[in-house]
């Protein structure tokens, strides 16, 4: 996904207010700009870190520019969560998941059969039957190369596990939690169990009734969000 228009750097003054960033432009103009991210961003919130905006043109929103990246020590990380859903659908469209090849079609924010609430993606086929997807991004990093989600507590992310779990028992379909690495740095996907050990409890027993486990890193630059393959995905952080 190649960003248009460019996007614009500048500097973290602060994040506050969960969904608002102050930063600092080359000029040293102080813009307020949305922040797409409901979790914690830890490392990635930093002020004098440096950071990307994207700018919309739209003078009707309240803040008309979006942060985009954030620069944690030596890697960026994409903050804008959004971005998974739009980077991932794009990459099975054009055959660059193996793992989720083949379907003859695409369905985005599909309600989940028997319950309330949506999944990210729907794959549907004739010969391959069905497959219920939900994306989640990736932004913490850990030590060694280590990434996990979440990075705060989210009953939202453990309702989707418990769904996944309960469409791959009820309806006998193709359910996959994919975890989409944002962070440059990140070479290996985990649970943040130190943080919601509920979480990690439920993934893993999700794996053990069938529920399929991915991790998929997109390299952030300030020109484009690029699908850079499979990472390895390991149930337990054994530190």
């Amino acid at each position: 996904m190649i960003y248009s228009p460019p996007l614009i750097e500048a500097r973290l003054v602060r994040r506050h207010k969960r969904f608002l960033a102050d930063v600092e432009l080359p000029d040293g103009s102080l813009l307020r700009a949305h922040c797409p991210n409901t979790g914690a961003m830890t490392g990635c919130s930093e002020p004098g870190s440096r950071v990307w905006l994207m700018d919309s043109g739209n003078e009707r929103r309240k803040y008309r520019h979006t942060l985009e990246l954030v620069a944690s020590g030596e890697y960026l990380v994409c903050v804008n969560t959004a971005r998974a859903n739009q980077v991932v659908a794009a990459a099975i469209e054009d055959g660059l998941m193996p793992p989720l090849a083949g379907y003859a079609s695409l369905r985005r924010e599909p309600a989940i059969p028997g319950g309330k609430g949506r999944f990210d993606l729907k794959l549907s086929d004739p010969a391959k039957g069905q497959c219920y997807l939900e994306l989640k991004s990736l932004t913490l990093g850990l030590a060694d190369g280590y990434g996990a989600f979440p990075d705060a507590p989210s009953v939202r992310a453990l309702k989707h596990v418990e769904e996944l779990r309960r469409v791959r028992s009820e309806l006998q379909c193709r359910a996959v939690l994919m975890f989409c690495v944002m962070h440059g740095g990140v070479r290996i996907a985990t649970t943040a169990d130190a943080i919601q050990p509920a979480y990690g409890e439920q993934v893993r027993q999700a794996i053990a009734e069938g529920v399929e486990v991915h991790a998929w890193r997109c390299l952030p630059s300030p020109r484009a969000l690029i699908v850079d393959g499979p990472l390895p995905f390991v149930g337990t952080l054994m530190k």
